[in-house]
């Protein structure tokens, strides 16, 4: 399912880049008829992974773009296998264990919860696994899909979960309230599929590595964007492409915040906020103690949650 080759070592993302790169055979120019966003939007095609790190590090700034810019843009998620299987060595990475340092040293980096020791006490053999199951989330119904997505994620950096094992996947499908059954049925069925097409799409863009975002619109205008960015960039690409387009104000207050999206972190929640870092930590903390969230706490940060029942 994978025609890439083994220079670069997939698990080591360059937190300077802010790419998990890749390499890939393909060089031929991209020939395959791309969709048209609709009228009056921008289609940002996101390649990304489930165990990509710096794909979770950039879930601050993806986030307020929504609240920004979702009235104008498209969001387009493809699966880009970051990790077939462990059957090469490079970079210093041979096994799952050599990998559990790095992520704490991207944790820090990117100010986002990560704990590495996932690759200690229950690595991974693949990412196919949780990205076909997310292809098959897409199937039932694709803003589910992005839930099941973030669930899956926090699962595997925060809760140290093997999301190669079905167990996990199921969880979090049940979670999000997928089907689980028919999620069962489509990831042993039509979303290998669907996953093998995300790949060729991939090979065709050219990707490089995730995160890679391409935006574009209905008069051809493109532009990509490698890697994790500050949100200032991202917005730019949108205005140069569109420059029209004028983005929308939303409520900043925390149980506003919480009740869109149901766990944030303490970067998540000062880049959506607009309070500084510094005080972002303290006041999540506050309102845990006077129990309107839950901390999910890791050795390298927390998340926050909602208390359903305070709301």
């Amino acid at each position: 399912m994978n025609e890439q080759t083994s220079n670069v070592n997939p698990l080591l993302c360059d937190p300077q880049t802010g790419m998990c790169e890749v390499t890939t055979n393909e060089t031929k120019t991209p020939t395959e008829k791309k969709e048209q966003p609709s009228k009056n939007k921008i289609k940002v095609v996101y390649f990304t992974d489930p165990i990509c790190s710096s794909c979770w590090g950039i879930e601050p700034q993806l986030r307020k773009l929504k609240l920004e810019y979702g009235q104008d843009i498209k969001i387009d998620y493809r699966m880009g296998g970051l990790l077939p299987d462990w059957s090469y060595n490079s970079g210093g990475i041979s096994k799952p264990s050599d990998v559990a340092h790095h992520w704490d040293e991207v944790s820090t980096y990117y100010d986002m919860p990560i704990d590495g020791d996932v690759w200690l006490e229950d690595p991974l053999d693949s990412s196919y696994p949780p990205s076909i199951a997310f292809k098959a989330a897409q199937l039932q119904d694709k803003n589910k899909a992005i839930l099941f997505l973030r669930e899956i994620r926090e699962m595997v950096f925060l809760k140290k979960k093997n999301i190669a094992k079905w167990e996990h996947i199921a969880t979090a499908a049940k979670n999000v309230g997928l089907n689980v059954d028919l999620l069962k049925t489509d990831y042993e069925g039509k979303a290998k599929l669907l996953f093998e097409e995300d790949l060729k799409l991939a090979r065709i863009y050219r990707v490089r590595g995730f995160p890679t975002m391409y935006f574009e619109d209905n008069s051809g205008n493109q532009e990509i964007v490698y890697g994790s960015k500050a949100y200032a960039f991202y917005e730019m690409v949108i205005l140069k492409i569109q420059p029209t387009i004028s983005k929308s104000e939303y409520a900043k207050d925390w149980k506003t915040l919480f009740t869109k999206y149901n766990s944030l972190t303490a970067r998540e929640f000062s880049e959506l906020s607009g309070i500084p870092r510094s005080q972002s930590e303290q006041l999540l903390n506050n309102l845990t103690k006077k129990e309107y969230l839950e901390k999910i706490a890791t050795k390298n940060g927390a998340m926050w949650k909602i208390k359903k029942s305070n709301f």
